[in-house]
């Protein structure tokens, strides 16, 4: 027997939902439109209006290199918006990660290879955005540098074009530079222009050193400051926030006036020496790593890295010891820079203690900082430790 339930007390619970409760219709407008201008393709937002859970920007975004470094920092700033975003990967435990930073199915993984065209385009085949974070700082076994940055970057943006892709953003380097010392930057530079050939129209940005969680300078600085006693100190760096190169990326994905077939140099706010680093890394984690008199000189460095190259994981290499020797060029005349994004890059000094504090020891984790106080060599801000 079936017992039903008295239709009276559900007419008092219908009567006991408040009228704020129950979602109005929303009103689209010309503001949720977006036409392409390089295919003529709209673009419609839905759902509350900035993103946020269960709105959809639109736009479906592949990113590839997603599961790098400044990857995931970007595939989550897209996700927060409410794209759908196309996540390649090579080993199925590298995207795991990336699953958790959007609604379901708004993160979709694909496997690929770049010697694919079919994998690559399967991977753009309903995109109109395509990202290129791909990069290596160092050859392996199956690829060259020139094979990730110069023909592996071409492949990605010609299929691009022949797809309609409507978007490409590609990552290169600050110091890109077709006459470098570093083999690493020389491909950084003619992949740039491969990818430009390739694909008209393509936004090209050029980061300086990037740091963050799982950065490969704070970090090192940190595990392995003898590798970063080159040069009497003297080399001049300007690193710049993960956090904000990504929101540079996101913030092109729809500044298309502004973007498209611009190049920019996102170089962090300040220019610091190595040994101005190095001491922030020591005020900040209570080691005592800076030893001014001591510099390691560069054919030491150069063959400890040779033979650290026979280590299964990715170590020292001798052109990242190059790279140690050579200064973070000025923004080149003529390219855009955070101003035309509307974004202001945070200071090293400012957010380096969330990525170092994990070096401190159990009695001084928890000791608090503040800026001001002492100053680095030439008038910088460094911090200060309130007792």
């Amino acid at each position: 027997m079936v017992l039903l339930a008295s239709p009276a007390p559900l007419r008092a619970a219908s009567r006991a939902i408040p009228a704020a409760a129950v979602a109005a219709p929303q009103a689209r407008g010309l503001h949720d439109l977006v036409i392409k201008r390089r295919t003529g393709q709209p673009i419609v937002r839905a759902g509350p209006y900035g993103g946020g859970r269960n709105s959809v920007s639109g736009h479906v975004a592949t990113v590839f290199g997603c599961t790098g470094f400044l990857g995931r920092y970007i595939v989550n700033r897209l996700a927060q918006k409410g794209t759908q975003v196309i996540v390649p990967y090579r080993d199925e435990d590298e995207k795991r990660h990336l699953k958790l930073m959007g609604d379901l199915g708004q993160i979709v993984p694909l496997e690929w290879d770049l010697r694919r065209d079919d994998q690559i385009a399967e991977c753009m085949r309903h995109s109109d955005v395509v990202y290129n974070l791909v990069g290596r700082n160092y050859p392996t076994k199956r690829f060259s540098l020139d094979d990730v940055h110069v023909s592996g970057a071409a492949r990605i943006a010609s299929l691009a074009d022949s797809l309609g892709v409507a978007r490409l953003i590609h990552v290169s380097h600050l110091n890109a530079d077709k006459d470098s010392p570093s083999a690493f930057l020389r491909a950084k530079a003619e992949g740039e222009e491969a990818v430009r050939r390739a694909f008209e129209g393509a936004t090209i940005v050029r980061p300086g050193p990037i740091y963050g969680h799982e950065d490969r300078l704070l970090n090192s600085m940190a595990t392995w400051p003898a590798t970063w006693r080159v040069n009497y100190g003297e080399t001049k760096l300007r690193p710049v926030h993960s956090v904000d190169v990504a929101h540079a990326l996101e913030v092109m994905l729809d500044a298309e006036n502004t973007s498209m077939g611009q190049t920019f140099s996102l170089a962090g706010p300040r220019s610091y020496t190595i040994a101005e680093m190095m001491q922030l890394v020591e005020a900040l984690t209570y080691n005592k790593i800076v030893r001014p008199a001591l510099n390691v000189p560069k054919p030491i460095l150069m063959t400890a890295s040779k033979l650290a190259q026979l280590a299964w994981w990715p170590m020292l290499s001798p052109d990242e010891v190059t790279q140690r020797f050579l200064d973070c060029k000025p923004d080149e005349p003529g390219t855009k820079s955070w101003a035309d994004l509307g974004i202001e890059p945070d200071l090293l000094e400012e957010v380096a203690i969330m990525y170092l504090r994990r070096y401190r020891s159990n009695l001084h984790f928890e000791t608090p900082i503040e800026t001001g106080g002492a100053r680095l060599k030439g008038g910088k801000q460094r911090y200060r430790v309130i007792d």
